[in-house]
């Protein structure tokens, strides 16, 4: 079943597309008689189905005309399932025990089939809100964020490889223009999408809409975020974007990917981590203070700093002799003064990664899309008061975070805000 032009599939006609597409139909073992589709597309922007049968399994993931969650009045390119595909190969290649492998792609459906990450993993944000340590986590994220930041960048390419798929990458521009209303933008101002714990949470959005300060930072960071071109970014690297057993860590849905900052990875996944943090509170009972797990999440978010940067200069100092163009061997082999543009790189990439983790969590709280770590609290006066010592964190961390030199010190703050 070949189709000339777009329509969302449903599970009928899914059977059908399957049956005509040999490399999906091989992955079943060509038996039709027993398979079955599940669509599981908890997120804002796709379906999602989970093709199974006994010989074999995949996913199959559709994008959508618009965004899901809104409806057809917010419409969105279908081309984001596009340059997903291109983001699943390339981080793929780049670190294949971290990435889904992708089985097919249909640029006129909008399709990817991909790998069925089975039982027993989740989504790594449920495993979060349900208390569950992951004991590799920080070693596998520190492992996947070093490998397709440093291999994309100019520390490892030359100028004209890195240009030749920035411009491609460029296409990705409705899904950036996107996050720059959402993250940098809506939460800053009155906008229709906002929402938040009212009426608990009231003064706080209106504080936020009033700091001229943060306003100042944020313009910063989005100017970052537009204008850097640093690396292949994942481009939204929550902790609904990965999903874990205590083995097993695989990074999904990279449909936002495009050239940009490092640290808005980076900060990403860290920032969300701190929200799980926060959020710990409200998930606690009489059986679980949760006390223990809360240092367990901020030690994850130290080991996945430290061991990112350990990594990170590591490729960097095996490459120094490569093609990279950003910093020539004829100039920069001297090992002192390797040591000093090492260093000067790696600070600048800290403060942005806590600028843009604390912009993602401001955005999570008082923005558009929200999370379940907040939101499966019940008790509404609860849930504010974790929101609102997540969102106090973030504004000081936004405003002050070039006076951080070490994630340990970010970690000191997070406890002195926790109560």
């Amino acid at each position: 079943m070949a189709f000339s032009e777009f329509r969302p599939l449903d599970e009928k006609s899914l059977r059908e597309y399957i049956k005509a597409v040999p490399s999906l139909s091989s992955k079943l073992g060509n038996n039709f008689d027993d398979f079955t589709i599940k669509e599981v597309g908890d997120g804002n922007l796709n379906f999602v189905y989970i093709v199974v049968n006994s010989a074999g399994s995949f996913v199959i993931k559709q994008a959508l005309p618009y965004i899901r969650c809104i409806g057809e009045s917010w419409p969105m390119t279908k081309e984001r399932a596009y340059f997903e595909t291109l983001t699943l190969k390339e981080h793929g290649r780049l670190s294949p025990e971290h990435v889904p492998e992708v089985y097919h792609f249909d640029r006129t459906m909008s399709l990817v089939a991909m790998r069925y990450l089975e039982p027993p993993h989740i989504i790594l944000r449920k495993g979060l809100i349900a208390g569950l340590e992951y004991p590799l986590l920080a070693e596998h994220m520190a492992d996947y964020m070093a490998k397709t930041l440093f291999f994309t960048s100019l520390l490892f390419r030359s100028t004209t490889e890195h240009k030749r798929d920035v411009a491609e990458f460029c296409g990705n521009v409705e899904l950036c223009r996107l996050t720059e209303q959402v993250v940098f933008s809506d939460p800053y101002k009155v906008s229709q999408y906002n929402r938040w714990t009212t009426p608990d949470l009231d003064r706080d959005v209106e504080a936020v809409r009033e700091d001229n300060l943060l306003k100042l930072e944020i313009s910063e960071l989005k100017s970052k975020f537009c204008e850097r071109t640093q690396a292949l970014i994942h481009g939204d690297l929550h902790t609904g974007s990965v999903m874990v057993t205590r083995e097993s860590t695989q990074v999904i849905d990279p449909e936002f990917a495009f050239y940009g900052p490092m640290g808005f990875d980076i900060g990403a996944f860290l920032g969300n981590l701190i929200l799980a943090f926060f959020a710990q509170d409200g998930h606690a009972d009489e059986v679980n203070d949760r006390k223990t797990y809360k240092e367990w999440i901020l030690k994850t978010i130290e080991d996945t700093w430290n061991l990112f940067h350990h990594k990170f200069i590591v490729l960097w100092d095996e490459h120094r002799n490569g093609s990279g163009e950003a910093y020539l061997p004829e100039i920069y082999n001297n090992p002192e003064v390797q040591l000093l543009v090492q260093k000067k790189y790696i600070t600048d990439l800290f403060h942005d990664t806590l600028g843009f983790g604390a912009a993602k969590m401001i955005r999570r709280i008082v923005g558009v899309a929200h999370i379940e770590d907040f939101e499966s609290i019940t008790d509404a006066s609860k849930r504010a008061t974790c929101e609102r010592r997540a969102l106090d964190f973030a504004k000081k961390l936004l405003k002050e975070r070039r006076k951080f030199e070490g994630i340990a010190e970010v970690t000191v703050a997070i406890r002195q805000l926790q109560y």
